[in-house]
């Protein structure tokens, strides 16, 4: 059996050890396996063939954090990249490597004021990720300088030969002292690169990872573009149109992934979360729960989904947009696994279009756009479902006492009036068209008429009295007629909270609190804008 490499096999020290598994990260990528004990011998140039996707950029990073010496505030390595977002990408994920040691790192790229930079670079600075066309700006104005740099990473070397920038890479490069090492990353290694190593690498070693699909074919890719207030809609309706919906949600923050989780569980769905602050022991009983399928949605974030290993999985929703196309990848590989079909969506306001277009050029993989599912569709899919289910249901024996409930119904009232109104008692919310919020498509119209009779209400209790979404739900239904999922919205702050409820309903809470004598708990907040 192959013996696994891991990270404190590679030469980091304990302060770097500490920050990569604070990142979440397990053991390391085959490019970092090869390119970390490399550049920490500080002996040699290195050419590493390597897709985007492979982690290459802790593979520099992590070496770079320790080779710079911390205590000289001078311009000791200089990373070029092909994109502005590929710059910023680079720029924080080394940040977020570097642990406590006082390393500073400034990302340089057009579009972005330049005193701005100006006022960085006089700091004094570590690193630069930058553009070519930036870099060369500050070149010529001599706000920078590079001719003691001690270490060149040229990142994305193919892209930028692609993007027509050979001739400023020259330029960079015939800036730069001579003893300098050069590491170069590229996808493909075409004839115009090797040129430009046998140029200005004197020597060089080359790495190769193995090339790998990044991206299976048996995951469809598709993305929608919503409002950022419209994201949560969104995600109930792609959940809903699913018969069986099996996925992960991935959210940028914590407080998102709490938000998203208790807004999926105040709506009824089988929803948890995990994150950094949840604690180990609860970690591995949702993830049991999960793998399970005790519940169908767990809502995450990048870190704390590492070392979940489903094979089965429907579906992976990027609520957030992920940070790089690194992450894009590993996200969505995560389902269309072991030889099953699954779907990956993204979520992305009108401004990530751009970035949602590098990510997708830069994974070498295509996401088409697609439509949300509008109301007509969801009401069909819940009525299948509730068909599918009644089936099910009467395939089996029934309980004596229902047998006999029914008998009694039946005594005197139509069969089909019956059961109609057995319907509507059970799915009156689910399939009633003005539940539904509207949602603004990118061509600015509308899928559904505004949903109608909504009330906002302001409640004087908060987390500061031990409540939760979940308990105030409770607390509502147990003292006033009305079903959970017609309380939707509802956000718990420390001293109150606010929820959504149908109009009518609204006035009968209001109204039912009053008459229990108690402090005035629920009273109408102000016109929500969003309905």
């Amino acid at each position: 059996m192959e013996n696994k490499i891991a990270f404190n096999d590679l030469g980091l020290s304990e302060k770097t050890l500490e920050a990569i598994n604070k990142k979440g990260f397990e053991e390391p990528t085959p490019i970092q396996a090869m390119t970390i004990p490399l550049m920490l011998r500080d002996d040699t140039n290195i050419i590493a063939q390597a897709q985007t996707g492979t982690g290459k950029t802790a593979a520099f990073g992590l070496p770079l954090i320790e080779l710079i010496d911390s205590s000289e505030r001078t311009v000791q390595a200089l990373i070029l990249t092909p994109t502005r977002e590929l710059a910023i990408q680079v720029s924080e994920e080394i940040l977020s490597l570097k642990g406590n040691k006082d390393l500073r790192i400034v990302p340089i790229y057009g579009g972005q004021s330049i005193s701005q930079q100006l006022r960085s670079l006089k700091k004094g600075v570590h690193i630069v990720v930058g553009t070519p066309g930036r870099v060369i700006d500050h070149l010529k104005r001599k706000t920078l300088k590079i001719g003691n740099i001690e270490h060149l990473i040229l990142d994305e070397a193919d892209e930028m030969l692609n993007m027509g920038f050979i001739d400023d890479m020259e330029e960079i490069m015939a800036h730069t002292n001579p003893n300098k090492r050069t590491l170069l990353f590229s996808a493909t290694i075409p004839k115009k690169i090797k040129d430009l190593a046998h140029k200005y690498m004197d020597g060089y070693e080359l790495l190769a990872v193995k090339k790998e699909q990044l991206t299976t074919n048996l995951t469809e890719q598709i993305y929608f573009e919503v409002k950022a207030s419209e994201k949560f809609e969104s995600l109930c309706r792609i959940i809903d149109i699913e018969d069986d919906f099996y996925g992960l949600v991935f959210c940028r923050t914590k407080n998102d992934v709490d938000t998203v989780a208790s807004h999926l569980m105040g709506r009824g769905y089988d929803a948890e979360a995990i994150h950094g602050d949840i604690s180990q022991a609860q970690r591995e009983r949702t993830l049991d729960k999960f793998k399970n399928q005790n519940v169908n949605i767990l809502v995450a974030t990048d870190v704390a989904a590492r070392g979940i290993d489903v094979n089965n999985l429907s579906h992976v929703i990027n609520y957030s947009l992920p940070q790089d196309p690194e992450s894009y990848v590993h996200r969505i590989g995560r389902t269309g696994r072991a030889g099953n079909e699954g779907t990956a969506i993204t979520f992305i306001t009108p401004s990530e279009y751009k970035k949602l277009m590098f990510i997708q050029r830069a994974a070498k993989t295509d996401i088409k756009k697609s439509k949300i599912p509008n109301v007509k569709d969801i009401i069909k899919a819940k009525r299948k479902k509730i068909f599918d289910d009644l089936a099910a249901v009467m395939s089996e024996k029934v309980d004596d006492a229902y047998l006999k409930l029914a008998k009694k119904l039946l005594e005197d009232k139509d069969p089909e009036e019956i059961l109609a109104a057995t319907l509507n008692y059970c799915f009156e919310d689910e399939l009633n068209p003005e539940n539904y919020k509207e949602i603004t498509t990118s061509n600015g119209k509308r899928n559904q008429i505004d949903q109608q009779g909504k009330a906002r209400l302001f409640v004087s209790l908060g987390k500061k009295d031990k409540y939760n979404p979940k308990k105030l739900v409770e607390l509502i239904t147990g003292k006033v007629s009305i079903k959970s999922k017609q309380i939707n919205d509802v956000q718990v702050m420390d001293k109150f909270s606010f929820i959504t409820v149908p109009f009518e309903k609204a006035e009968e809470i209001v109204q039912r609190f009053k008459e229990k004598g108690q402090r005035p708990i629920f009273t109408h907040a102000k016109k929500d804008k969003r309905r």
